[in-house]
């Protein structure tokens, strides 16, 4: 329903002309390969498969399509605007980001941005973007990020050190640097501050 409502919408304006569409990631991707879109709207939510970062990803280095061709421009088009679905959409390739309660007038202009090559985000989500910038996160490895996952499941440092097969001291050592790049001095400070600074899934 929700691509129909699109579709109608998009082709009773100047200068767009629907090519394809798809419903799931994998769909997506074998339909730009075929039709060779300029953008593509890409919904984060796909239901099961490939989710819309992966498909995003994919698009965005050309799909394996072969060396020369145009990669589409990838415009995510969601309900989500969370840091980390933002985050993980730009970092994938997405040349914009829009809220799907924008106006019409909105999506089209954006789709012309995205088209040309600039970028395009909801004012919420330009907002968010800044705030981000303004306070970068901690740099945490991806081994930290792991054991921070762990801790926020309430393991203690034996079963962490157990699920990513490593010892109990480099756990030890890895929570020292974590304690160090959030300023805190217990476990449960580190969960509190990785939630606030949404450093978790």
């Amino acid at each position: 329903m929700v691509r129909a409502g699109l579709r109608a919408l998009l082709s009773s304006t100047d200068g767009i002309e629907v090519v394809g569409e798809a419903g799931s990631g994998e769909e997506a991707l074998a339909v730009a390969a075929r039709v060779r879109p300029d953008v593509v709207l890409m919904d984060l939510q796909l239901g099961g498969g490939m989710d819309g970062v992966t498909a995003t990803r994919h698009l965005s280095s050309a799909g394996g399509e072969g060396p020369g061709t145009p990669c589409p421009r990838v415009l995510v088009l969601t309900m989500f605007d969370t840091d980390s679905d933002i985050t993980r959409a730009i970092e994938a390739g997405a040349t914009g980001y829009l809220l799907k309660a924008e106006r019409p007038e909105e999506l089209f202009a954006a789709i012309r941005n995205a088209a040309s090559g600039r970028t395009a985000l909801s004012a919420p989500v330009a907002e968010r973007v800044l705030a981000q910038m303004r306070s970068p996160r901690p740099a945490l490895s991806e081994r930290e990020r792991e054991i921070l996952q762990q801790l926020a499941r309430g393991l203690g440092n034996r079963e962490i050190a157990r699920a990513l097969f490593i010892s109990e001291a480099t756990v030890k050592t890895h929570l020292g640097r974590i304690y160090g790049k959030l300023g805190v001095e217990t476990r449960a400070g580190a969960v509190s501050v990785a939630k606030e600074q949404r450093l978790l899934p």
